[in-house]
């Protein structure tokens, strides 16, 4: 296999005694108002797996330190680490970096590289959200029984470009013996995803220990690339994987399609990237790759269905919402004219075409759409 990037295991067998917090909120005496809470700024993306011993207090601090800085975002902390997307001012998140490169606890662990930014600012998130919770990063097993510490060999975006590269090479010729595996949601990957990958048809992340059980012959002697938005669920996802011990090895991207992106912008992945907050898509290359929902033109930018009762994404064109098709599918098109005829506070029941025809738990019957999709 290839050269593991940084630490050549990831955090593999990683465990330290966990530092005391600090709760120290940085000087913000010499940076004017305006500047601290300009909108014009960025979105930090971030996580780190450590062993916290009071989630409680790292939260409350945590909590503090966005209010201090008018950052808004959300914010997971859990007894593994903490996992993080917040918005504000170029001059808030340079900020918030250099308090958190300063906390010991995170001293030795987090560094610079692992804050991916793009482009926004406070206004991307509604409000300010911090919590603690089991996991990081909502996979639904205990971190106690799959670990973060066995995780799968990391690669750089150089190294995982070169192993894209050799894998589309050999799969053009139906020789390979590799997985590129996107652990995503399918919302997600259908407006980007790397060429020839295989996507998994799942609406969330806490459904893929139950997409691998369900095709573990798929994975059987094969060595796997995976890949997400920053890292963190390839770190959960390749662990699980490895419990299994069916592959012959498991890499993941580090940094994930953010760092990919920012070094191979018009490489092996195409299209946009999909972000959790009120952009939802941010954009390295102009490859359009998924389509309207009614009538097919190339169309890739988001909005909610627009049923209340529905929280569906939905790619509709300009050109068919004027025409008043901006629900996801017809059974919330026609809840949607129910409500707005009848009387208000009358509620309809929760259903979605959508959902409905959707698999929890898609079962990959031949590899050939992955190489199909690599065409």
């Amino acid at each position: 296999g290839p050269a593991p990037a940084g630490n050549a295991d990831g955090l593999r067998g990683h465990s330290r005694s966990s530092p005391e917090i600090s709760c120290t909120l940085p000087d913000t005496s010499h940076v004017s108002y305006d500047d601290l809470t300009s909108k014009v700024g960025e979105v930090l993306l971030y996580y780190c797996y450590c062993e916290v011993k009071d989630p409680e207090k790292l939260c409350a601090w945590q909590k503090a330190l966005c209010q201090h800085l008018h950052l808004t975002g959300k914010v997971r902390v859990a007894s593994e680490g903490i996992n993080g997307t917040v918005g504000g001012s170029k001059v808030a998140t340079n900020l918030y970096i250099e308090v958190m490169l300063s906390q010991p606890l995170f001293k030795d662990i987090l560094c610079q590289e692992d804050f991916k930014s793009s482009a926004g600012g406070a206004h991307c998130f509604p409000d300010l959200r911090v919590g603690v919770c089991k996991e990081i990063v909502p996979m639904g097993i205990d971190p106690k029984i799959v670990s973060y510490k066995e995780t799968g060999i990391h690669l750089s975006p150089q190294e995982f470009h070169r192993e894209v590269e050799q894998y589309l090479s050999q799969a053009s010729q139906g020789q390979s013996d590799t997985i590129l595996l996107d652990c995503r949601n399918f919302y997600e990957s259908k407006i980007g995803h790397f060429q020839g990958c295989l996507a998994p048809d799942i609406r969330k992340f806490s459904y893929f220990p139950s997409y691998v059980d369900e095709n573990l012959e798929l994975f059987k002697d094969k060595r796997v690339l995976m890949y997400c938005t920053g890292g963190i669920r390839c770190e959960r996802g390749s662990a699980y994987l490895r419990s299994k011990a069916v592959c012959r090895e498991v890499y993941q991207l580090k940094g994930g399609i953010h760092k990919y992106l920012e070094e191979f912008p018009d490489g092996f992945y195409r299209g946009k990237l999909f972000v959790f907050d009120d952009r939802y898509a941010i954009c390295s290359n102009e490859d359009i790759i998924s389509a309207c929902r009614y009538c097919g033109t190339l169309w890739d930018q988001y909005k909610l269905c627009s049923s209340q009762h529905c929280r569906q994404l939905v790619l509709t064109c300009p050109g068919c919402r004027s025409k008043g098709l901006t629900a996801c599918c017809p059974v919330c098109q026609e809840k949607e004219l129910k409500v707005a005829s009848r009387a208000s506070g009358q509620t309809l029941k929760e259903e979605c075409e959508c959902t409905r025809r959707r698999p929890r738990v898609p079962i990959e019957h031949v590899l050939q759409r992955t190489l199909d999709s690599g065409k």
